[in-house]
């Protein structure tokens, strides 16, 4: 069998122990001849994409529950637009007087027809349609049914066919969709550090069983498990490293391309789920955590192997 050059100089020097830098010279160099580097950056560019979408969605439901929390609109649903007119009039007058009200504002016609435009088209196609007056309710606090209640009473007195619709109530199929999605994309988080793991616990073993008479030889010329051990984690922390750096890169560049691809919806619940600078100093440790675990992963792969052999 021909020796490894760090232990034919080993050898030539009286077998002495190998100790630091001198026993890296056991393992092959080609860090990206094996897969262990491309396996680790499509791993850390996935966790990356996946990692944004959480922390975007998490800031998007954030923002979207504080806007709706204590919001409400009022519909008068009235066919005749003079009737309409002198019921929205008379009802911003109760508003004005019930203190559960923080505040409102009586949405323009011009604004609803621009809303429902693209179902209905424009104002002279839909005058057939009558809109019905709508007025923007803030509520002092959070509001529950009980307050709903009491203010769409107060209101029926001007305006029998008033109604009051809460916004966190329609919108709560929404957010509970978006929290799922944001759960989701947790668990593919969690479930690409078990592969990564997994991944690295593979290429460990087949890299001890490669290296089974080197390691013998290496145990008499006194080396030890822990010694054996560093010469892996030398070897996967390159690996990791290179292929980390790849993979955040990708993933970063994927990110920044499906931010613009959702910037461009102009949608103002879209726009809350904006990034903010803890998001981002919790994605650039994507690659560190991906290194940490393939190092501790090598490192304990290869200890519990040597022991099972002894």
């Amino acid at each position: 069998m021909k020796r490894p050059p760090a232990i034919g100089d080993a050898v030539d020097r009286g077998l002495a122990p190998f100790r630091g830098r001198k026993a890296s010279g056991l393992l092959p160099k080609a860090r990206l001849g094996g897969p262990l580097p491309w396996v680790i950056a499509v791993m850390v560019a996935l966790t990356v994409v996946a990692a944004s979408g959480a922390l975007a969605l998490s800031n998007m439901v954030s923002a979207a529950r504080g806007e709706v929390a204590g919001s409400a609109t009022v519909q008068i649903i009235e066919p005749d637009s003079e009737a309409r007119s002198r019921q929205v009039a008379a009802a911003t007058e109760v508003l004005a007087q019930l203190p559960a009200i923080a505040g409102f504002r009586v949405v323009p016609e011009e604004e609803v027809a621009a809303t429902l435009e693209p179902w209905l088209g424009t104002a002279s196609e839909s005058e057939i349609v009558p809109f019905p007056g709508l007025i923007d309710v803030k509520l002092r606090g959070t509001g529950n049914e009980r307050t709903y209640a009491a203010i769409e009473q107060a209101l029926q007195q001007v305006a029998p066919r008033a109604r009051i619709d809460a916004q966190a109530h329609w919108l709560a199929p929404v957010l509970s969709a978006l929290s799922a999605l944001k759960w989701m994309a947790l668990t593919l988080i969690v479930t690409l550090g078990i592969v990564g793991a997994a991944a690295v616990w593979l290429a460990a073993r087949n890299a001890l069983g490669g290296n089974r008479d080197t390691i013998e030889i290496v145990h008499l010329l006194g080396g030890n498990d822990d010694q054996v051990a560093r010469i892996f984690q030398r070897s996967v922390l390159l690996d990791s490293m290179i292929g980390g750096l790849l993979g955040f890169i990708v993933g970063i560049g994927a990110t920044s391309l499906l931010a613009r691809q959702f910037a461009a919806l102009q949608s103002g619940m879209v726009a809350g789920g904006q990034l903010i600078a803890i998001d981002w100093v919790l994605i650039a440790l994507v690659p560190l955590f991906a290194v940490a675990i393939a190092v501790y992963t090598a490192r304990m792969t290869v200890l519990s192997s040597l022991r099972k052999s002894l």
